[in-house]
C-alpha cells in the first residue's frame, strides 16, 4: 500500500482534517490515498458502487475549500442523498443501468461540502434502505471487513464497510429503523441517531418520515463535530428539534454527572430470546457505567413490550416505501414496474395500496401515542436507557433473502436481527451505538444508549466517557 494511504489509514476525520490545516498534507494527498485503498481493498468487500474519483480531485484541488473537515475524503450513501451533477440508484436495478444525475444538493449535502469534506462517491445501500443488510440485486452484497462471510449490517452497510476497513474515515449513513445504528454496530463504528427534526430532510425529503441522516465514523469526536456541521432547520422545515445550549463539539469529555441508567438484556416481547452475546453486550456496557459511577438498574420503557407494534405501524412503513418507489421513477423519468423493483418492497407497496386513508391515520396516531407514552419513560426521572443494538451477532451473507413463494421472510427475519432499534424511530428520540463488544468468533457486536428527545448533548457525554475508558480505536478488523 502507497506508504500516506497505510499512515493514514486508520486516522479519524478530526486528526486527518487537522493534517491539513497544519499544512503537513494537501487535501488532494489525502484524497489520493483515500482513492488507492479503495482501489485496493475494496474488491471483495464492494462498499463503493459509484466512484466520482476525478470529480473529487477536482474539489480537493480548489484551495478555497474551508470547514471542519477541509480536505477529508469521504463517502455519500446511495439513497436520498442528492448531490448536484452524479448519480444516485437508491440500490434500485433500473436506476443503475440509467444512472440519473441529481440537478442540485439536497440541503444535508450542501452542508457535508460546506464543512470541507470530499466526495469521492456513492457507498452501498439495499434499494430503498428496506433491509438491515446490504445485498441489493443492482451491485450485489458488501461484506463484513471483520469476516466477509457476513454482512456489515445495513442499510448504510456500504458506509460502514468502507470505513470499518479503513478507505475512508467518515461516511454519510440515514436511519429510518436502525440504519445508522445497526452497521455501525456490525462493524465495530460509532453510529447516532439523531432527534427527529435534528437535522434537515430538504428540499425534497418528507418530515413526516421516520428517517433521520448523519455518519458512521470511527470516533465520537468525529460524529459530535459532523453533527454540529450539519444540524439546524431548513427552509420550509416545521418539525424542529430544540438547539442545542452549545456546540456538540463542547460535549467531547464533560462530566455528565452520576446519571439513572436503566437497561435491557433481554427482547422486551415476553416469549421471544434474543443471543446469548447480545445479552453479555448489554450487561457488560451496565457494569462499565456502573463502574463509572452512574446508577444503573434493570428498567424499560413499558410500550417496547407491546407484541402488536409492528403490525400497528405496517401502513405506515408500507406507504413509505410505495412513496419511495414512485420517488426512484421520478428519478427513471418512468413508472417503475414489478420487473424494477425487489420482491420484498414491491410486495410493501402492494400492501399500502390496500391502506385506506382512515387506516394511515389511524397508524399515525398510534404512532403519537406510543412516542408520547415511550419518552414519559424518561420524563419520569431516567436520563438514559441501555440495550444491545442487535438481537445476535452479524449476519451470514444471504440470511435474508426471499424465497420463491414468501417475499416478506427477510422482512420477518429482520425483526429478529434488529430488535430493538425501530422503537427510537417511531418515538423520534436519538440513540447511539458504541463498539463495546466483541463475539467469541471476533466480530463486532454494538450496545445502544438512548436518551430523552433532543438530548444528543447527553449521548456524546457519556459516549465520550465509555470511549475513555474502554477504548476502540486500537481495534481493526
Amino acid at each position: 500500500m502507497d506508504p500516506l494511504a497505510e499512515q493514514t489509514r486508520w486516522l479519524d476525520a478530526t486528526a486527518q482534517a487537522e493534517l491539513v490545516a497544519d499544512g503537513d498534507v494537501s487535501a488532494s494527498e489525502l484524497v489520493e490515498a483515500a482513492i488507492h485503498r479503495i482501489e485496493e481493498l475494496d474488491g471483495e468487500l464492494n462498499a463503493v458502487v459509484i466512484r466520482w474519483f476525478d470529480h473529487a480531485r477536482s474539489c480537493a484541488a480548489d484551495q478555497t475549500a474551508t470547514g471542519p473537515f477541509a480536505g477529508v475524503p469521504f463517502l455519500l450513501k446511495d439513497l436520498w442523498g442528492a448531490y448536484a451533477g452524479q448519480s444516485e440508484t437508491g440500490g434500485n436495478q433500473a436506476l443503475a443501468k440509467l444512472l440519473p444525475k441529481a440537478a442540485a444538493d439536497s440541503t444535508f449535502v450542501a452542508r457535508t461540502r460546506q464543512a470541507g469534506l470530499v466526495a469521492l462517491g456513492r457507498s452501498n445501500s439495499p434499494e430503498l434502505g428496506s433491509l438491515p443488510v446490504t445485498e441489493p440485486l443492482a451491485h450485489g452484497p458488501t461484506r463484513n471487513p471483520w469476516n466477509t462471510g457476513h454482512t456489515p449490517g445495513g442499510s448504510s452497510g456500504g458506509s460502514s464497510a468502507a470505513v470499518a476497513a479503513g478507505m475512508v474515515p467518515i461516511a454519510h449513513a440515514s436511519d429510518g429503523g436502525g440504519s445508522i445504528r445497526i452497521p455501525a454496530a456490525c462493524t465495530g463504528l460509532v453510529g447516532l441517531k439523531p432527534s427527529q427534526g435534528r437535522i434537515s430532510a430538504g428540499p425534497s425529503g418528507t418530515e413526516a418520515g421516520l428517517a433521520v441522516q448523519l455518519c458512521v465514523s470511527r470516533s465520537v469526536r468525529d460524529v459530535a463535530r459532523f453533527l454540529d456541521a450539519v444540524a439546524g432547520p431548513g427552509i420550509g422545515d416545521t418539525m424542529i428539534a430544540p438547539a442545542p445550549a452549545r456546540p456538540y463539539a463542547d460535549e467531547l469529555g464533560v462530566d455528565p454527572g452520576k446519571l439513572r441508567i436503566g437497561f435491557l438484556d433481554h427482547h422486551p416481547v415476553q416469549g421471544r430470546r434474543i443471543h446469548d452475546e447480545a445479552t453479555a453486550a448489554a450487561r457488560a456496557a451496565a457494569g462499565l457505567l456502573e463502574g463509572l459511577g452512574h446508577h444503573v438498574e434493570a428498567a424499560f420503557p413499558d410500550p417496547l413490550s407491546d407484541p402488536n407494534n409492528a403490525q400497528r405501524f405496517m401502513a405506515i412503513w408500507s406507504t413509505q416505501m410505495a412513496m419511495g418507489i414512485k420517488r426512484l421513477g421520478q428519478m427513471a423519468g418512468r413508472e417503475l414496474t414489478e420487473d424494477d423493483v425487489e420482491p420484498v418492497n414491491w410486495a410493501l407497496a402492494r400492501f399500502a395500496e390496500k391502506t385506506t386513508a382512515v387506516d394511515l391515520a389511524q397508524a399515525q396516531t398510534a404512532l403519537v401515542d406510543f412516542r408520547r407514552a415511550t419518552q414519559q419513560w424518561w420524563a419520569d426521572g431516567w436520563d438514559l436507557l441501555v440495550t444491545p443494538t442487535l438481537g445476535e451477532p452479524p449476519l451470514a451473507i444471504g440470511s435474508l433473502d426471499p424465497t420463491p413463494t414468501d417475499p416478506m421472510a427477510g422482512m420477518r427475519r429482520s425483526g429478529d436481527f434488529a430488535p430493538f432499534t425501530p422503537a427510537y424511530n417511531m418515538s423520534g428520540q436519538p440513540a447511539i451505538s458504541l463498539p463495546l463488544h466483541w463475539t467469541a468468533d471476533g466480530l463486532p457486536l454494538g450496545v445502544q444508549l438512548v436518551a430523552a428527545y433532543g438530548r444528543e448533548d447527553v449521548l456524546i457525554q457519556v459516549a465520550s466517557q465509555l470511549e475513555a475508558a474502554h477504548p476502540w480505536a486500537g481495534q481493526h478488523p
